[in-house]
């Protein structure tokens, strides 16, 4: 078992360290596992209330925060607005997509 060891501990001394912009995912591949996550979330049941996220001190983006003060039902307010939003779609599908709104998950990724 030592011998093991001592054979791993010289290949991975013989390695170089990855740098973490070696290894830096694409915009579009964060969006479209961020979407998965958020689809597979909402799967599961209701998604936490724009207000509650808020009050934990989450952003939300113009949309969110639109359908968050307009008086619609309470079951409105749990849904995944970002699968409606065309931020995810130009996200998923574009590297550097021209995405202004602050607090856009998907306008995050295309920054870095």
């Amino acid at each position: 078992m030592q011998r093991n060891d001592a054979a791993f501990a010289r290949l991975a001394k013989a390695i170089e360290p990855i740098e973490p912009e070696d290894c830096a995912s694409s915009s579009r591949l964060k969006s479209r596992i961020y979407s998965a996550l958020m689809r597979q979330a909402a799967s599961a049941g209701p998604l936490r209330s724009l207000a509650e996220t808020k009050a934990e001190g989450h952003g939300l983006c113009l949309w969110e925060e639109l359908v968050r003060i307009s008086p619609l039902p309470a079951g409105y307010k749990r849904l995944n607005l970002c699968h409606l939003c065309h931020a995810r779609v130009l996200g998923e599908a574009m590297e550097n997509a021209p995405l202004p709104w602050k607090d856009c998950p998907y306008a995050k990724f295309q920054k870095g």
